[in-house]
């Protein structure tokens, strides 16, 4: 399909890729301190929890779709990435916050939103700062649960973006 890549239209592409992404992160942040997620009941938390990671993991596959269909799937793969990760980590973020109003000892503090999305980074970035921490059981099962799908995400996450790159490169080959 793309036979030559000009540097000005590649630059063009990355760009307008990183756009989109920025405008997603920017709509899920704004979104995520908008809901009345106060309002939500910690009883029902790991159904809500399962229902998002279901929703996550379908956005996942529409991406991995969009890259193997891309003209430029290595543009698509980094601008599906700066999307969904996000999106995942507001996910947990969402789901703490929610945990915190519905018991306020599962961590070492309450948390606000910008407390959850804190703890959530520094689980994702493996810093462990300790300053937030999990105290309940349930809480720990969640971060543990954040933790393995980190690796997931990180490790299988970055390979099938990759794959599909290379499945989305191969079909443009063989086409040519």
């Amino acid at each position: 399909m793309s036979t030559g890549l000009t540097a000005r239209r590649r630059r063009w592409l990355i760009t307008r890729g990183l756009l989109r992404a920025l405008a997603t992160a920017v709509v899920v942040v704004a979104l995520y301190y908008v809901l009345p997620l106060d309002r939500l009941s910690g009883t029902y938390l790991l159904l809500q929890l399962f229902v998002l990671v279901a929703l996550f993991a379908g956005m996942v596959a529409w991406q991995l779709r969009a890259i193997v269909a891309s003209d430029y799937p290595a543009i698509r793969a980094v601008q599906s990435l700066a999307s969904t990760v996000p999106v995942f980590l507001l996910l947990f973020a969402s789901t703490y916050f929610i945990l915190s109003l519905d018991d306020a000892s599962s961590f070492t503090e309450p948390l606000t939103r910008s407390d959850a999305v804190y703890l959530t980074v520094t689980i994702f970035a493996t810093v462990g700062f300790g300053d937030i921490s999990a105290q309940t059981e349930t809480a720990r099962l969640l971060v543990t649960a954040q933790m393995l799908l980190d690796l997931v995400v990180l490790g299988l996450g970055i390979q099938v973006i990759l794959g599909a790159v290379k499945r989305g490169k191969a079909d443009d080959n063989s086409e040519t």
